[in-house]
């Protein structure tokens, strides 16, 4: 009985979610890195924007990548 117990509490542990990744914060950040660090943190806010916009349209859970994928290249030319 004790295994079973051990065995539901490490798969809910498992399954449980991950948080997002935090935005890079570029001040943070030691003086020679500063500029990648501005570019990721850039990279992240527009994934976040695709992210907010496939929320808001409702795009199905097996349509998301597709959409993802678009806004950011449609982003990208901007």
């Amino acid at each position: 009985m004790k295994h079973f117990i051990a065995a539901t509490l490490f798969s809910l542990v498992i399954a449980s979610p991950v948080p997002a990744q935090k935005l890079v914060d570029p001040a943070s950040v030691a003086p020679e890195f500063r500029e990648a660090a501005e570019k990721r943190r850039a990279e992240q806010i527009r994934q976040r924007d695709c992210a907010r916009k496939a929320d808001l349209e409702k795009v199905l859970r097996r349509e998301r990548t597709a959409f993802l994928v678009h806004c950011l290249e449609s982003d990208g030319g901007k």
